[in-house]
């Protein structure tokens, strides 16, 4: 009897970064990975790297995270992956906009690339992703026919000073989220939202920020890519009795 195999399908993935993590945790636990992203060379060194440690991972590059990139990229997702020998069983928006800018000194253009990205994106992964759910079969361990989880910030729940366009596009994510683990929980499929609330060391990260002063030294001050991983892999094993809806992860000295 053949094996089905699960899929992970990560949209916004850069190297050192969650979704980069959120994939070698999840290949740990034998799925197939579609890794979505802009920046093509940057993700088939990510891929290769994957591959080398022994798992099945493929690139599927984006000029951007608009409705018909994602609308397209899932054509060919389906065709590197296709039923009934694979079965797309988990999947995350990571995908992000990072713009911070006083409010005056934004343009229209800023608000909208931020809620492509973030948003329009979002919604047209999460159409694709749900269709295909709620075709699988429902797991025997977990009661799922499928997991979706977004990743948010701080400012998917708090505005602050420069954060007037990507405030408005994390709160819509999480609105999104909540939004279709209420409509698509009868449906057995689980849908979370995951505020990360703090800097997370990664090479981008480290290429931006110099406060506190050795904070990439500091666990109690910083989150590590890898154990937001952890945490999402333990949100798609939940099992039906008990499904999460929002998490929230910061490090331990983090003011909030």
């Amino acid at each position: 009897m053949s094996t089905i195999k699960p899929v992970l399908v990560v949209a916004g993935v850069r190297a050192g970064g969650t979704g980069a993590a959120t994939a070698a945790a999840f290949a740990r636990k034998g799925y197939s990975l579609a890794l979505i992203s802009r920046g093509a060379e940057d993700l088939q060194a990510l891929v290769d790297d994957l591959k080398s440690a022994g798992s099945d991972a493929t690139a599927f590059p984006v000029p951007s995270y608009s409705a018909p990139s994602i609308s397209s990229v899932f054509q060919s997702i389906h065709t590197r992956y296709p039923s009934p020998h694979y079965a797309i069983r988990a999947a995350l928006y990571n995908a992000s906009h990072s713009i911070r800018k006083p409010f005056l000194e934004l343009t229209l253009a800023d608000f909208h690339a931020a809620q492509e990205t973030i948003v329009e994106g979002a919604f047209a992964f999460s159409q694709e992703i749900i269709r295909v759910f709620k075709e699988n079969d429902i797991d025997v361990d977990t009661g799922k026919r499928g997991f979706l989880i977004f990743t948010g910030s701080t400012t998917s729940i708090r505005g602050n000073r420069t954060t007037s366009a990507a405030a408005p596009a994390k709160w819509g994510l999480r609105a999104l989220s909540q939004s279709l683990s209420k409509e698509f929980g009868e449906w057995n499929i689980h849908v979370a939202h995951a505020i990360i609330d703090g800097i997370i060391n990664t090479p981008f990260s480290r290429s931006r920020f110099n406060d506190p002063p050795n904070w990439v030294e500091n666990e109690d001050v910083r989150l590590n890519a890898e154990d937001i991983a952890k945490a999402y892999v333990y949100l798609a094993e939940q099992p039906r009795s008990a499904w999460t809806w929002e998490l929230d992860l910061r490090p331990a000295h983090e003011k909030w």
